[in-house]
């Protein structure tokens, strides 16, 4: 092994540690200093049986309870076909015994399919500073030297999210209706579990509708806590206590829901909510938040500073004079955000005056995101179930509009739309400070 003083001041990973017996950690201090794993996607692609069990043990590790791992065997090859029909998950670890200009090529190929924000682990055998830096440069976030071991593997993954100058792992989609019964909540419910089954990643639902919220009752569930124990104690507001209020629906989809009691009144602050998306941010790649129809300052400051923001409409005057106010308002406000994505709920209501969704788009400089059909019997069956459309009727033209607003508002591109572009552009860089 190299002893190279450039290689070991430019990365604590670059060289290997002294091997342990079964790959254990080295010591109560190394343990204690890997950091634990957000709620992330990973997909592994080894070349070695070695490095595929060291990957299997890192899965049952305690840190990385809330990571989704999946593991293939094929290296990058496997990697390229597997995202050539798929989006890319929050992290890719890939395992290379090619020679270095092999290595670069097959990564510039992959780049053509990985999403902005993807990030990418490169396991070699080549223990050389120009190649890491070459690396480094296309944008890859961390290379280990073969043969790793789990400390390693987890600690470089820990690091990947915990470093404070990198940006916050989640985003927050807003759904917020323009006018009252619009059914934004509906949408918002069915957009987030199309989400997390099209992207296989971890979506939170934060039903935000403290006295009427529906999310419980939509996803079957009835838990003892949620969004109101969350923002009535900030002082004990962190990842762990988020975990415990928050109620499982499905293996990627869980849901903070609101009280919807009205034992209390609900009058929160301005700023009430911004704590616990803060936290929810630092750990969850999606966070869907349900908004309900009123207007003051946390709804106003939510919107402000929401990733994304879906709006939600009836084809009718009083909806397209509120949808216009609001608009005309977040043009204002998020001038450099790009605009709302616009969804037309309950089309062709029988005998119902309508203006046409493609007018009522073009009066807000909009385009129509989905417009989704009066259905009262699909919905209605549904709600009365605590199922999604999804779930309920798979096939359904509906089914497969949330589909494509799940892709929409998460900012994957669709692969089979991908075009080609450098590693350093696609994979999110990794800065770090100077050795």
């Amino acid at each position: 092994m190299s002893a190279n003083p450039d290689l070991q001041n430019m990365s604590g990973y670059l060289d290997p540690v002294s091997e342990a017996p079964d790959h254990e950690f080295q010591g109560a201090g190394e343990t204690a200093s890997v950091k634990p794993i957000p709620r992330i996607t990973v997909h592994g692609f080894c070349v070695s049986e070695e490095t595929m069990r060291i990957a299997e043990v890192a899965m049952e590790d305690r840190r990385m309870a809330k990571a989704h791992l999946k593991l293939d065997l094929g290296g990058i090859p496997a990697a390229i076909e597997a995202f050539a029909q798929a989006p890319t998950p929050n992290l890719i670890i890939l395992e290379a015994d090619e020679p270095r200009d092999t290595l670069l090529a097959s990564l510039d190929r992959l780049a053509e399919y990985c999403d902005a924000g993807t990030k990418v682990i490169v396991i070699g055998n080549v223990n050389d500073v120009t190649l890491y830096r070459e690396l480094i440069a296309r944008g890859v976030s961390e290379y280990l030297i073969a043969p790793v071991n789990v400390f390693q593997l987890i600690g470089a993954i820990g690091e990947l999210y915990a470093d404070p100058e990198s940006e916050p792992l989640g985003r927050t989609i807003a759904f917020c209706g323009v006018k009252g019964g619009c059914g934004s909540s509906t949408i918002a419910h069915n957009g987030a579990w199309a989400l997390a089954r099209s992207l296989q990643a971890e979506v939170v639902v934060a039903d935000l509708d403290l006295p009427f919220g529906t999310a419980g009752l939509d996803y079957n569930q009835d838990p003892l806590q949620g969004v109101y124990e969350a923002v009535s104690s900030p002082e004990r507001l962190d990842e762990t206590y988020l975990d415990r209020i928050l109620s499982k629906c499905n293996e990627h989809l869980s849901l903070l829901a609101a009280p919807a009691t009205l034992e209390r009144t609900y009058d929160q602050g301005e700023k009430a909510y911004e704590q616990l998306l803060e936290t929810m941010r630092s750990s969850i790649p999606h966070i869907v938040l349900d908004i309900p129809h009123s207007w003051n300052g946390w709804v106003r400051n939510t919107l402000l500073n929401a990733d994304e923001i879906v709006l939600v409409a009836e084809p009718d005057l009083a909806n397209l004079r509120n949808a216009k106010n609001m608009i005309d308002l977040l043009k204002q406000i998020r001038p450099n955000d790009r605009p709302p994505h616009l969804i037309m709920n309950k089309v062709n209501v029988p005998k119902r005056p309508e203006i046409k969704p493609e007018e009522f788009a073009k009066a807000l400089g909009l385009m129509v995101q989905a417009s989704i059909p009066f259905e009262p019997q699909l919905f209605g069956t549904a709600a009365n179930n605590g199922q999604m459309i999804g779930e309920l009727d798979g096939k359904n033209a509906v089914s497969r509009m949330f589909d494509d607003l799940a892709h929409s508002v998460s900012g994957k591109i669709q692969p089979s739309t991908a075009s080609r572009a450098g590693l350093g552009g696609l994979f999110s860089k990794f800065k770090r400070k100077a050795g």
